[in-house]
This record gives C-alpha cells, structure tokens and sequence, in this order.
C-alpha cells in the first residue's frame, strides 16, 4: 500500500495591514459551495451625502417695483356753457358846441366846415343838418332835382346838406348840427338823431341837446378840436 505524503495543513491567515476584514457573512460565502445558480452579487454599500455646511442665509428678495401706469387716453371735458360775452360798447362820439343865436347859426357852420376841411377831413365825411329852414347849399343841389340831389349822399364824394329829420341810413365821421330857429323840441330830437349819424364828432351849433362841460370857453364861431 502506498503512503502518500501528509499534505500541509492550509490556515487562514489574517488580514494584512490596509486590507479590511471580512465580514462573517463574507467568510460564509466563501466557503460554501458553488452552485449552478445565478452568480452571488457583491453587496451594495449605501454612501450617506454629506451633510451641508451651514453659511449665510440668503438676504430676502426685495419686492419688485410698481409698474408704472400706462399712459391712456387724455381726458376731454365736458364742454359746458360757453361763457357770454359782453356786448362791444358803442364807439364813443366826441360832442363840441359853439354858442350861437339862430341868425347865426348858419354862419357859425359853415366856419366850422372850413376849419374841419383845413384840418384834414375828407369832405365825404363830413354830414350837416340844420333844425330850422333848409341850408342855402342844399337849396342850391335841389335845384338840380331830388334825384340828382339824393345820388350826392350816395356817392358820399363831398359834404351834404338835409334837414334833421333825415330818416335815411347815413352814417358820417363827422355831423355839424346847426340849430337855426325851430322849437326846443324839435332841437333836441334832432341832436338825438344827429348822434345816431355820427361816428367821431358831433358839432352842434347853437342851442340844443344837454350843455357841455367846458363849452362855454370856446372862442365863438371855431369848434374845441378840428
């Protein structure tokens, strides 16, 4: 019979320095014996995270500004009464006197007819009219014919002689009123209408109409202003 050598005794041995021990479940798996099945897995070994470091908090977000409005339409107001307007005040009609007698009345006018003509005036705007009996310039353009007469006043190209009662729509710079006899109210009813003609000056020779403030010093048969 033959003796075979004694085999060694195999001794686990320990772990050496840097190699982790084994685990009893590790030791059992290695000694027990393979098997057909599935390969055994390796254990799967769960890594914790690390755990933050705590630091600053973070500032709180400051609230976001207020949108502006947006522009829209402007507003329109309502339109409401329109506010009156005062009446244009009539133009203001100087009035200038020369003191006279009704036999001189006539005369006096017709110096003031002259002065205003050397001063300026345009014989067109220039109107007289006399209270009493008719003037001898228009005694003069009648003779010629109402027609011819009343085409004069039209034309508006030199001075006119009516009487104070004209009715028609004449409307001079200037009216020299001559009060040449006729009763006082007739006299003033024509310095009324003569006001109505008027649009810068009113002369008025003789006695008619209220009295002007002043009219007593002036120089006789010349008016106050040309």
């Amino acid at each position: 019979m033959p003796v075979f050598p004694e085999e060694p005794e195999i001794h686990e041995s320990l772990p050496g320095p840097g190699v982790p021990f084994p685990r009893e479940s590790d030791a059992q798996a290695l000694h027990a014996p393979a098997t057909g099945g599935a390969p055994a897995t390796a254990p799967t070994t769960t890594v914790a995270a690390p755990a933050p470091v705590p630091g600053p908090r973070p500032a709180p977000r400051s609230p976001a500004p207020p949108r502006a409005a947006r522009p829209g339409p402007p507003l329109i107001p309502k339109p409401g009464p329109a506010p009156r307007r005062p009446a244009p005040a009539a133009p203001q009609v100087e009035v200038q006197r020369i003191a006279a007698t009704p036999a001189q009345a006539v005369e006096r006018a017709d110096d003031a007819v002259d002065l205003l003509l050397d001063s300026g005036r345009d014989p067109g705007q220039i109107l007289v009219l006399t209270v009493g009996g008719a003037h001898p310039w228009q005694q003069h353009e009648l003779s010629f014919g109402e027609e011819r007469y009343w085409a004069q006043l039209a034309e508006g190209g030199d001075v006119f002689y009516a009487d104070a009662a004209l009715n028609r729509p004449v409307r001079r710079e200037v009216v020299v009123l001559v009060v040449n006899g006729g009763p006082a109210a007739r006299a003033a009813e024509a310095y009324t209408k003569a006001l109505g003609h008027a649009t810068t000056l009113l002369v008025v020779c003789g006695d008619a109409g209220p009295a002007a403030t002043g009219a007593a010093g002036a120089a006789p048969g010349r008016p106050l202003k040309a």
